[in-house]
């Protein structure tokens, strides 16, 4: 029987950025065998822009708008990796506003594609140059908001917007999602504002809580965290996006972060590659990185633990980088076929194993 429609309520939604928040939690039953509990994947990438930082794009511009530091018709600045560009170039576009955005050459080709097919002006910067470097993407906002009138950069390292956000929204989710049981969240820590707001807010809710931040190699938050102290000789250039810092955000709350787990780039690939044809998730780079952390981990795990494992965002975004076997070789994260055999004919069969191999498991 037709339902009649004055029956029937409207269930559209005013615009794009209502979408946002939500996100899926689904049982991991791959990691959950391997940690011995239950081990649970937040999906941030059902977000409109396939990542967590779609949470953020509206917050921090319409605070922006109650503080004055923006008016109509003005430009909105920010320097990402990508996916907080992603989200506030679409909030512009929903609240009429001009957006630029500086990111680095490290970006996935994809990203970059994403920014500028929303109608952002993008700048791309050096990667390997110091944070107070004039090049640097975090300079050359600073510079664009001195420069232009009627400009505000969103700066999300330190705009606390950032992770109140997470705090409104992140946190009750993994909180209600798990009935009130999870033991273990753990994030990657870049901005902060993931890790710290959603960790805030579950502490508030039972101090037990263990709030696990994962760190890149290369980054200097591990040993700020330990020690309190900003040692420049732990930078080096690495591969993650979105993953460790060469500055201390002050969005990343230390004091609600129980500890810090470093991870590496090639490990981080292989294991968002896993769990993807595994799991059938398309996760991201990040994501891989959480998942190598929980390996690091998963023997200190009781089986009461529920741990929530927080997937930034979406696979294909890194087409061109962790799920090219060609980008996986030029890092060295995969042996070429004459690495291992000079003989044209062994390489052959070598490569049809390999190749197979790699369907299956997608590591070498």
């Amino acid at each position: 029987m037709t339902q009649d429609s004055s029956e029937l309520k409207p269930q559209w939604l005013d615009n794009i950025m209502q979408t946002v928040g939500n996100t899926p939690m689904v049982k991991l039953h791959g990691l959950s065998k391997l940690a011995g509990c239950l081990v649970l994947g937040k999906l941030e990438s059902f977000n409109p822009g396939l990542s967590a930082k779609d949470r953020i794009g509206l917050a921090v511009i319409e605070a922006a708008e109650k503080k004055g530091l923006i008016q109509p018709g003005g430009t909105i600045i920010e320097s990402t990796s990508g996916n907080t560009g992603y989200s506030i170039a679409m909030a512009c576009i929903v609240k009429g506003y001009k957006c630029i955005l500086t990111t680095t050459d490290k970006s996935a080709e994809e990203k970059i594609a994403q920014l500028k097919a929303l109608g952002a002006e993008v700048l791309v910067c050096p990667n390997h140059v110091p944070s107070d470097d004039p090049l640097s993407y975090y300079s050359q906002a600073e510079r664009l908001a001195r420069e232009i009138p009627n400009s505000f950069y969103v700066n999300q390292y330190y705009n606390h917007t950032n992770v109140e956000a997470h705090y409104q929204s992140t946190g009750p989710e993994l909180w209600s999602q798990t009935g009130g049981q999870i033991t273990y969240y753990m994030a990657t820590v870049g901005t902060g504002g993931t890790v710290s707001g959603a960790g805030r807010y579950l502490k508030e809710k039972n101090p037990d809580i263990k709030v696990i931040g994962v760190d890149a190699e290369g980054s200097v938050l591990t040993k700020f965290h330990q020690t309190g102290i900003l040692d420049k000789s732990e930078i080096h250039s690495y591969q993650l996006e979105g993953v460790g810092k060469n500055i201390i955000p002050s969005n990343v709350e230390f004091d609600t972060i129980d500890r810090f787990i470093k991870v590496d780039d090639r490990s981080s690939a292989f294991r968002a590659r896993q769990l993807t044809k595994s799991e059938g998730i398309f996760v991201g780079y990040s994501s891989g990185a959480v998942i190598e952390a929980l390996m690091r981990m998963r023997r200190e795990f009781k089986p009461h633990d529920v741990v929530v494992l927080l997937f930034s965002d979406h696979g294909s975004k890194y087409l061109s980088k962790i799920y090219n076997n060609g980008w996986m070789q030029k890092q060295g994260f995969i042996r070429k076929i004459a690495d291992y055999a000079p003989s044209y004919q062994i390489q052959r069969r070598l490569e049809h194993v390999f190749n197979k191999y790699i369907k299956n498991y997608g590591n070498i």
